[in-house]
């Protein structure tokens, strides 16, 4: 648990840092970042299997690159239900839902991921 809890302000800090990259995307401040991340893994946890099933046949014709398109709307959704999480259009989505992807797959390779108690 703890590990989780220590993952999800890492990832609040590299949402932050993103925002900074990323022209056209804000965050308030560290809570909102907070809460920014945990309705990222809640959309990506219920909403983006059944989006990605929906856009299976688009994203077998493009060869998997409509899984960006599908990513950075669904990034931008989570900034449109956060308050203090703005997005300034498509392309700045796209952006930060690419970095902050490559920045999860960090904190995932050097924290590691959490596992359930058995």
């Amino acid at each position: 648990m703890l590990l989780g809890i220590v993952k999800w302000i890492i990832l609040a800090l590299a949402l932050i840092l993103v925002a900074k990259i990323t022209p056209g995307m804000e965050i308030s401040g560290f809570m909102a970042a907070l809460i920014s991340v945990a309705v990222i893994a809640l959309v990506n946890t219920f909403i983006r299997p059944i989006v990605m099933f929906l856009a299976l046949p688009i994203n077998i014709v493009t060869l998997g690159l409509f899984a960006f398109v599908i990513n950075a709307l669904l990034f931008a959704l989570a900034a449109f239900l956060v308050p203090g999480f703005s997005l300034d259009g498509f392309f700045p989505a796209l952006i930060g839902s690419l970095l902050f992807s490559l920045f999860s797959l960090l904190v995932n390779m050097v924290v590691g991921r959490t596992r359930a108690a058995t």
